[in-house]
């Protein structure tokens, strides 16, 4: 675990203070927009430390840009995500990790990991 520095916490802080998933980008806009000086790097590298400490949660959307939330489970964990309102919601998907492993070791693979999360329109927007 890193140790916290002003702009870490102030990542974090604005990155918990955000519904759904962000982009670096616009977590940036919004630092700057209340007045932190921060550069847009700045905030990246944080936001990787972040995710590597399980503290934050990153995946790629269906454009290919990272998005990044604040993480409320740690360990291995998928997602659904409403394309319309970003609603996320965690999910097990004991299937997923047996046939991950599975493809894997049929492969002559060892030490698999994997990444899933599942877009589509939720109830609210459907």
């Amino acid at each position: 675990m890193r140790r916290n520095t002003r702009q870490r916490d102030a990542v974090a802080a604005a990155l918990a203070h955000s519904a759904g998933f962000v982009s670096a980008q616009t977590l940036h806009g919004r630092l700057k927009a209340e007045g932190d000086t921060l550069g847009l790097a700045t905030v990246y590298r944080n936001l990787a430390s972040l995710v590597e400490d399980d503290r934050a949660d990153v995946l790629a959307s269906p454009e290919g840009e990272n998005l990044y939330r604040a993480c409320s489970s740690s360990g291995h964990h998928h997602h659904l995500i409403c394309r319309v309102c970003g609603k996320t919601v965690e999910i097990e998907a004991d299937a997923v990790e047996e046939w991950a492993q599975a493809v894997a070791s049929t492969h002559g693979f060892t030490d698999a990991h994997h990444v899933v999360d599942v877009f589509g329109n939720c109830a609210s927007c459907a």
